[in-house]
């Protein structure tokens, strides 16, 4: 607002209530989600990631000025207010109520309960390899733990999403690092590097995913899973879940960017 003209202040300021009580909306449906606690767990999973990523990248591997710079990069006020402004703007004009509804629901909270408890387990290597086994070995046999995941996945287009993302993030890592002085690489360079992991990328993508959402899933009671299905159908749960990618993938690009660009600045600093 403050780069508005003040000719038209009095206008803006017209609107700032219904602007403002969509936000409250949003946010509080993000509440409801738990983005909070995911959050705070992405966090976590960033700053190991970050930390292999130092032992790989920089001649002097992880230390105590890069693990700082890796602090303030997964920054949850940053990465929070990321997720919420893309997912507020995404989901403008969208009625909420029936999400609103349906996350209220105690089925709606043991999704989410069941989802962040997931996630923290898939934190530790070893359940995350077992998750990952036992979803294969679900696809195999045709178990219905699988086909109804998957029916869920497809229904939100999960996978595809996912797959973009992290291209995304592969991609603004690759700026942060030219940007940086650690490469010379044109756009169209990056671009080809960056599909030529696609398959790879999709593949454990993939991997990832199914094992995530079984673990999460199969605890519910039956219908509760073919319920979140048939909301990801509706219009309001197709636009809650671009919301949510849209949110994700503006927090992951700005941190990947952010990454490649300081780890940059390190190699170039070590070498001196």
């Amino acid at each position: 607002m403050s780069r508005i003209s003040i000719a038209i202040a009095s206008l803006c300021l017209a609107l700032l209530p219904v602007a403002s009580l969509a936000s409250e909306r949003t946010d509080k449906l993000l509440a409801t989600m738990g983005m909070e606690r995911m959050i705070a767990l992405m966090q976590l999973e960033g700053q190991s990631y970050a930390v292999e990523l130092g032992d790989e990248m920089l001649p002097g591997g992880f230390s105590d000025s890069w693990g700082a710079t890796v602090a303030r990069i997964y920054d949850t006020d940053a990465m929070q207010t990321a997720v919420r402004r893309g997912f507020a703007d995404a989901l403008e004009g969208v009625d909420i109520s029936p999400l609103e509804a349906f996350f209220e629901t105690p089925e709606g909270t043991t999704i989410i309960n069941l989802e962040i408890s997931a996630r923290e387990a898939m934190m530790d290597t070893a359940i995350e390899d077992e998750a990952k086994q036992q979803s294969r070995a679900y696809e195999r046999a045709g178990d219905d733990a699988f086909i109804l995941v998957d029916e869920f996945v497809k229904a939100g287009d999960l996978l595809e999403a996912n797959v973009v993302g992290a291209l995304n993030s592969n991609m603004q890592f690759y700026r942060g690092l030219v940007d940086g002085g650690a490469f010379q690489l044109s756009e169209d360079q990056i671009l080809a590097d960056v599909w030529e992991q696609e398959e790879e990328t999709r593949s454990e993508t993939r991997d990832w995913l199914y094992g995530f959402l079984i673990m999460a899933y199969t605890p519910l009671a039956p219908g509760q899973l073919e319920a979140y299905t048939e909301l990801s159908k509706t219009p309001e749960g197709a636009a809650m879940n671009a919301a949510l990618f849209e949110g994700f993938d503006s927090m992951y690009s700005d941190i990947s960017y952010a990454l490649g660009l300081a780890a940059a600045r390190a190699m170039q600093i070590e070498d001196i």
